[in-house]
């Protein structure tokens, strides 16, 4: 190709780009935007041997993106674990990373002698349709007091999805398993706080209901905004660290 028709096709496809509809541009931003929210990026690297290969962690970004929730309960512990957490990760399903459910299969693949289970899940089923267009009305306005019977539904389909995964996980063996439900979102997020309630309600009583000894740390007692970082969502480290602090008791019971 000539530079002439080099140049001829660069502004040819910068023509197509600027008479694209507002709709395709606003989910390609929408998209970019998204993969920074929900901690995106390749993920770190799962940790297939360590010290306690029988203790793993599975979840999204909340434990995966700074790693600081894990390496606060290492220490405690004195010990390593083995790490399947991904950024991006869905509870079941979803296309931005492994979802938990693939996660676990992951660590049953490497080593299924698993006694005990760190882990979240569920958080991303709502936030991604959240951010993106809402489809399900889980956000919040002046204008919807409450989030919606759809919304609803949705969180009712993750209750499934969690009690067959830990009816799955008891059914292996796991002993032990430690969910962490979610804290409330701030900045432009903190209109899913009515979300946050209603999931953690149904992920509790996932652990309640399942067949596995699985117990529910709740943290929205204990993290305020000052422990979120600046896209309203992640634990800063001293969220991760107050996380740490109400998972390591429970934890080092079972260790």
């Amino acid at each position: 190709m000539t530079f002439k028709s080099l140049k001829q096709a660069s502004q040819q496809l910068a023509s197509m780009l600027m008479t694209q509809s507002k709709d395709t541009l606003k989910l390609v931003g929408g998209l970019f935007l998204l993969s920074t929210v929900v901690g995106c990026t390749a993920g770190n690297p799962y940790v297939h041997d360590a010290d306690r290969d029988d203790v793993i962690t599975l979840g999204d970004s909340i434990f995966d993106l700074s790693g600081e929730i894990q390496l606060f309960l290492e220490e405690e512990a004195g010990q390593t674990f083995r790490n399947y957490t991904q950024s991006g990760a869905e509870l079941q399903g979803g296309s931005l990373a492994a979802s938990v459910v693939d996660q676990y299969a992951a660590a049953k693949a490497a080593n299924p002698n698993i006694d005990t289970i760190v882990m979240d899940g569920g958080g991303n089923d709502i936030l991604i349709p959240a951010f993106l267009f809402d489809p399900y009305g889980c956000k919040t306005h002046w204008w919807r007091w409450d989030i919606s019977n759809s919304c609803r539904n949705l969180v009712d389909d993750i209750y499934v999805q969690a009690v067959d995964m830990l009816n799955g996980m008891d059914a292996d063996g796991v002993q032990d398993i430690i969910y962490l439900g979610y804290y409330y979102t701030t900045g432009m997020q903190s209109n899913l706080a009515k979300a946050v309630d209603y999931g953690d309600l149904r992920l509790e009583q996932a652990c309640s209901f399942t067949t596995a000894n699985c117990q529910f740390v709740d943290p929205r007692p204990v993290i305020v905004p000052d422990d979120i970082i600046g896209d309203g969502i992640h634990p800063a480290t001293t969220g991760s660290r107050k996380i740490a602090d109400l998972i390591w008791p429970r934890l080092s019971n079972v260790l």
